[in-house]
């Protein structure tokens, strides 16, 4: 059985250790965390260990999206902490191929590859509901409802003063900041005060990235006062006689193109729900999928990827998903994360539609959307969401890394380009990893899909994702049977090698 508070404690006691760079401004910014978890039961003994952790929300449109796969498209907290597990993947794959030294995984029947040790898992940690679908939540007199609905919808479709999700979900990292982390990082009770107007968000800087809780550029500026109104929807108790009406919390994630939209009608009809989404940007749109979107592709293709796919007899599978006070309905989340994929059929082996337990913690961040606004002050001005993304991965080498805007975090216009500019998570640097993987992997132990007689050439990206046969054919499954709209990869932006 996972204890959600637990599993809280164990994630934001491992970022209380973190050095300073990129984490949030207390009571100015706030941000939202992910992280992976190994779980690891030998008997009757559990251990439980953080082994990647992410902090960001942002993602960068499509002209900024590089073909030499040198900048990070996506830096959603829950993207991040993936990735950072990849890399982790990785590192122990490694150990296993040269030595058989890894606590992850032992040596599977068929030829090259390998699986989980018995008893060893995975759980997945969030501190908000995932953008897009999951956040779609009915509002409710709940406690965890903290953060009430102040923004006003727009007659004739000009859409919200600030998304509701801004606020919900709207625990993300933005505009990096020093901070001394003098409080603590669980709060048994929270969530800002809900008759409080909420500060409005400041865009850090002209920049090409994107966070999902960004609103539209074509909105009003906020009221001299800074503040936001209330929401119409939202009636105090004063108001009348009658009870508000049913309302939802909003996600700023779009719906994609060529599919159904969103009606925009007040209220619940303001959004259709079980939608793939892309996480919002300002002007240009963004090709990223909403973390939704993300979480429920991990439940059927698995969490490990295409290139480690070659490597690994069966997909690797969140056992739980836990998320941090908030907002939050089970049903909304099941639908989500789960309900969706449930009618996939016809995977190959290795591969199945696997649920993640779903769980809540009683747990909120003190970096949280509404725990920032409580602890406000006004000379610290306004409140924003903080723009740098933190990855921190239990790897021997550069552990941690924090960026901005796709690329290194303090990194010099002179410098973009370079290998001093790129994440060790975008696209190049671990399939660069994966490739020092193979040259260390003995050529009679390499998997039939990279051995040279079962393959032809394999130069670029592509090909190596290409050659990963099983794990392209549970893709196609899940396009075909849940998420036909998915939007596919542009091919040339995945050539590089």
């Amino acid at each position: 059985m996972v204890d959600a508070d637990e599993i809280f404690r164990l994630c934001y006691e491992r970022f209380q250790r973190l050095p300073r760079k990129g984490k949030p401004e207390p009571g100015r910014e706030w941000t939202l965390l992910a992280a992976v978890i190994k779980t690891t039961h030998r008997g009757d003994a559990v251990t439980k260990e953080v082994v990647s952790l992410g902090t960001g929300t942002k993602c960068i449109g499509h002209a900024a999206m590089s073909p030499k796969g040198d900048v990070l498209n996506d830096s959603h907290a829950e993207v991040i902490a993936r990735r950072g597990c990849v890399r982790y993947l990785i590192q122990e794959l490694h150990q296993a191929v040269v030595g058989g030294n890894s606590s992850v995984f032992c040596q599977a029947e068929e030829r090259g590859k390998w699986r989980l040790r018995p008893g060893v898992s995975f759980i997945f940690f969030t501190s908000h509901t995932p953008c897009g679908d999951a956040s779609i939540i009915p509002f409710t007199d709940s406690p965890s409802d903290s953060c009430p609905p102040l923004l006003s919808v727009r007659e004739g479709g000009r859409g919200l003063k600030r998304k509701a999700e801004q606020q919900n979900e709207g625990e993300t990292p933005k505009a990096a900041r020093l901070l001394e982390q003098d409080t603590a990082v669980m709060m048994l009770e929270g969530g800002g005060d809900p008759k409080r107007p909420l500060p409005s968000d400041a865009s850090k800087r002209d920049a090409p990235s994107r966070s999902h809780h960004e609103e539209p550029p074509e909105e009003p500026a906020p009221p001299p006062s800074g503040q936001l109104e209330m929401d119409s929807r939202t009636p105090s108790v004063g108001d009348g006689p009658h009870p508000p009406a049913p309302d939802i919390h909003r996600t700023g994630a779009k719906c994609v193109v060529g599919g159904q939209v969103d009606p925009l009608q007040p209220g619940v009809g303001y959004h259709s729900t079980g939608l793939l989404r892309v996480k919002p940007g300002r002007g240009e749109p963004t090709q990223s999928l909403s973390c939704s979107d993300k979480l429920a592709r991990w439940g059927v293709v698995g969490f490990q990827g295409a290139l480690l796919s070659h490597y690994l007899q069966e997909a690797l599978y969140f056992s739980a998903v836990v998320v941090g006070k908030c907002p939050y309905s089970q049903d909304v989340m099941h639908r989500a994360l789960v309900s969706r994929c449930s009618g996939v059929s016809d995977l190959p082996a290795g591969f199945s539609v696997r649920p993640p337990a779903l769980l809540q913690s009683s747990l909120e961040s003190c970096f949280s959307r509404s725990e920032t606004v409580r602890r406000h002050r006004h000379w610290q001005g306004r409140i924003t969401p903080c723009g740098a993304a933190i990855s921190w991965c239990n790897v021997t080498e550069r552990p941690l890394d924090v960026t901005a805007d796709g690329y290194k975090y303090g990194v010099t216009k002179k410098h973009l380009g370079t290998a001093k500019a790129r994440s060790v998570l975008c696209k190049l640097e671990l399939f660069h990893s994966f490739l020092s993987l193979v040259a260390d992997t003995d050529p009679s132990a390499l998997p039939t899909s990279l051995s040279p007689s079962g393959t032809g050439e394999l130069r670029t990206y592509w090909d190596y994702k290409q050659a990963s046969q099983a794990y392209q054919q549970a893709w196609q499954q899940l396009l075909r049977h849940a998420f036909p709209l998915w939007p596919r990869s542009d091919r040339d932006l995945l050539l590089f090698c």
